[in-house]
């Protein structure tokens, strides 16, 4: 939900010197095209130098966690004193991972073993392993009726859990690959990319049932979402034309296409700022300001190796992109904007 901003033309985070001061020092890494941000730090991650991918952050205990799918492991990053406090292992080929603070509980799909795992936030430990589909991915969480839907991206459905129980309850065919699933809790329903058909599945999370398919003209692999509820945007990357789009979640329509990094990814949202970040495979960060409707790019460049991947905390303002080596070690880059109109 974005705050109201001036505009007037700020420098972000001259104030919090404090906080930056605490981190460790940051390494000599390749500056970036015309990307606005400044690399703090690079923190040393736990494992070998194989392949990370999603993240998701819990603000409040300040905890971030890492899907380390290479390792088969659920990394724990402290994000207060910027250390890593925990490795939670046995979660094969995690691919994607959920923090549901209201449940106390972290979600993560096992693609080894066509899992989603459920963890305990307070202990760290594995309590529960339920079935997925094929090749589990994405997931959502549905709080009003405290449901979990679990993209299977070759099964061609979601997989719907019942958090209060632990079970599979429901299949949804999708007819099609499906990327990444998010929640709008505007509308209450559930809102899947079908990365073959091109096209925005609707879900009603109450029945459990496919109610609208909404055609995405100019998508080719649309696999990357995210929601913007307060401006009633979806954000969709398109890994296969390098491409975001820019739906208006009024009309269901696209209203803006924009080039990005080769193989855009996952995307990350700054709602206090409006600040919307594209990742690709390529490593190439795209960043955007969302500001009344308007979507503008602020720049793009090459962040790190493999940062396709990245979560953002809106009270800090910091990026968190775990890349997969850098000399030989998995380090996790953390960021800031340098500057930004609002």
């Amino acid at each position: 939900m974005q705050s109201p901003q001036s505009n007037t033309c700020v420098t972000l985070f001259l104030s919090i010197a404090l906080l930056n001061a605490a981190l460790p020092a940051r390494s000599k890494a390749a500056a970036p095209d015309n990307l606005p941000l400044k690399t703090l730090a690079d923190v040393p991650l736990p494992g070998n130098a194989t392949r990370w991918d999603y993240a998701s952050l819990d603000p409040q205990r300040h905890l971030l966690f890492l899907a380390h799918l290479g390792d088969s492991a659920v990394v724990v990053f402290d994000t207060q004193n910027d250390k890593v406090i925990a490795s939670v292992p046995g979660i094969s080929h995690v691919h994607g991972v959920l923090v549901v603070p209201e449940l106390n509980r972290v979600y993560a799909s096992a693609t080894g073993t066509n899992q989603l795992v459920a963890i305990d936030e307070n202990t760290l430990k594995v309590i529960a392993r339920m079935p997925a589909g094929v090749y589990p991915d994405g997931i959502a969480y549905a709080p009003g009726v405290d449901k979990l839907f679990v993209s299977d991206e070759t099964g061609a459905t979601d997989t719907v859990i019942d958090a209060a129980t632990n079970r599979r309850i429901a299949t949804i065919a999708l007819g099609g690959e499906v990327g990444n699933t998010q929640y709008d809790p505007v509308s209450g329903h559930i809102f899947a990319n079908v990365q073959t058909r091109g096209d925005l599945a609707e879900i009603d999370p109450v029945a459990d049932r496919l109610i609208a398919r909404h055609p995405l003209p100019g998508a080719q692999g649309n696999h990357g979402l995210l929601i913007n509820p307060a401006g009633r945007l979806a954000f969709i990357a398109c890994e296969s034309n390098d491409k975001l789009l820019v739906l208006d979640m009024r009309t269901m329509r696209v209203i803006a296409t924009f080039g990005v990094g080769n193989d855009p990814d996952v995307l990350a949202w700054d709602d206090h700022l409006g600040l919307l970040y594209v990742a690709s495979e390529s490593g190439v960060v795209s960043l955007f300001r969302v500001h009344n409707g308007a979507v503008n790019n602020l720049g793009e460049g090459r962040l790190g190796p493999n940062a396709h991947t990245l979560a953002v905390d809106a009270h800090t303002h910091r990026a968190y992109f775990p890349l997969r080596d850098l000399d030989g070690k998995p380090v996790l880059r953390i960021t800031q904007p340098i500057a930004v109109n609002q």
